[in-house]
């Protein structure tokens, strides 16, 4: 079967920056900021992204090019006779159905927020009424279940068009939507009473906070959130690799994609961090920030119904990129190993993540008192072997089979990533990628297991 291809760069960039943007850029990058004192970490931040985030990307892109296969069988195109690095790939498929098992409930937090605003669910409420309309969603299996499925229903519908016609066009209306919505939005919020003051906290380097947040936590902060918020080591991103024409060097691409990402992620600061100062919201909350704290802060706004849909649009947008991403990586890996045909990979693939997410869904209500690695909830459990274990472990495979004589090695990586026009990675980088490199995810790894 001829392997598809993207009809345009356009569609590639979109695709693969839509993947890399989701829940974490737009949840996770303000509340971390603000935990760790605003403009120096955003420094360190976009510090390790170039020196981690884009090497290890191009490599996962580097084995997709060359191999013109999904995680397991682009491996074995690549490998030396007789070593099993492919045993990695179907950690990535399983990595990419764990993620799936919780990412898609929470996908539908964010659909099911936009109808409620849209709908005027909030209008009137204040205080605790606000908090509890999303204690009410998480205590009730039905109406979250609901929204779940919509989300799987229809990721997986994209995916049956074809990658053209299916993920390609709706990701790139979407990415579009994306954009131009968080432009509205931070613009709005710019001009909030005392919306610059956010803009300081965000932007400005201040030694001083980050001395009282403590300048190694920092550190390891933003080394953590640069490295994650691409989704590196599950394959997510290799199979666009795989789809990828040579015309461009993948080191270009990567950059490129990692400007988009990081776009998303700043100009989603510039959103919560005025709006916060602007209503006396303290902006370190943590995961409550956005189904809690924002609401209230909408709220508080002329016309908060609209500005709160608006941004749950946006949220929905950011979440449901990733969720047809890390399906499309399903079908690649059930059409390239077992040949079904790209219909019935949807709905045999539809059927499992349905099924898988259900004890998400029902970790919040009929199963609450179900704790598992930890003592953390469902939810929290398949989070930590993803982002703690998989994510860092996988990406450290990736970086050793493409450095290393037993792996696919450093000639050959190098001649990938650098075919085309554009930028070229260096070669003496090799030192960097075989000896320093490793030991920053080792770090990630261990930091997170502990």
């Amino acid at each position: 079967m001829k392997r598809e291809r993207f009809q345009s760069r356009l569609g590639f960039l979109l695709v693969s920056a839509g993947c890399a943007v989701g829940i974490g850029n737009v949840w996770k990058f303000p509340y971390i900021t603000g935990e760790n004192g605003g403009g120096v970490f955003v420094l360190f931040y976009l510090l390790f992204l170039a020196i981690m985030g884009v090497p290890v990307l191009t490599m996962e892109l580097a084995v997709g090019r060359a191999s013109r296969k999904s995680a397991v069988q682009g491996y074995q195109a690549l490998q030396k006779p007789g070593t099993k690095w492919h045993i990695h790939g179907w950690f990535c498929v399983a990595g990419c159905c764990l993620l799936m098992m919780y990412y898609t409930t929470v996908s539908g937090w964010m659909l099911g927020y936009f109808f409620k605003f849209a709908a005027g669910t909030f209008d009137g409420l204040t205080g605790e009424a606000v908090d509890a309309v999303f204690s009410s969603m998480l205590a009730n299996p039905w109406e979250m279940g609901a929204w779940m499925v919509i989300t799987v229903l229809a990721g997986f519908l994209v995916c049956s068009f074809g990658l053209q016609n299916g993920l390609e066009r709706i990701t790139k209306v979407m990415m579009l939507g994306l954009l131009s919505l968080i432009a509205v939005l931070a613009v709005h919020s710019l001009t909030l009473p005392n919306g610059m003051e956010g803009v300081k906290f965000y932007l400005l380097p201040d030694v001083q906070r980050a001395l009282d947040a403590g300048i190694g936590h920092v550190i390891t902060a933003a080394m953590n959130q640069a490295f994650f918020t691409l989704s590196l080591g599950i394959a997510a991103m290799e199979v666009f690799g795989s789809y990828m024409k040579r015309d461009h060097t993948l080191t270009s691409e990567a950059v490129r994609i990692c400007c988009l990402d990081t776009f998303v992620a700043l100009m989603a600061g510039l959103i919560i961090f005025p709006a916060c100062f602007a209503f006396n919201v303290q902006p370190n909350q943590g995961p409550p920030l956005i189904f809690i704290t924002l609401p209230r802060v909408f709220l508080s706004m002329a016309g908060g119904r609209l500005w709160g849909a608006l941004f749950f649009l946006f949220m929905t947008f950011a979440s449901f990129s990733t969720v047809i991403a890390v399906f499309e990586n399903l079908q690649a890996n059930t059409i390239d190993n077992f040949g079904w045909t790209r219909k019935k990979s949807a709905l045999i693939n539809g059927l499992f993540i349905l099924i898988a997410s259900l004890p998400c869904v029902l970790g919040y209500n009929v199963w609450i008192n179900l704790h598992l690695i930890g003592g953390r909830d469902v939810l929290d459990s398949e989070d930590f072997l993803v982002s703690n274990l998989l994510l860092p472990l996988g990406s450290l495979v990736y970086l050793l089979f493409c450095v290393s004589k037993s792996g696919w090695g450093y000639d050959r990586y190098l001649a990938e990533a650098n075919a085309g026009d554009g930028i070229k990675m260096p070669r003496w980088l090799k030192p960097y990628f075989q000896f320093i490199l490793p030991v920053l995810i080792l770090i990630i790894l261990i930091q997170g297991l502990v």
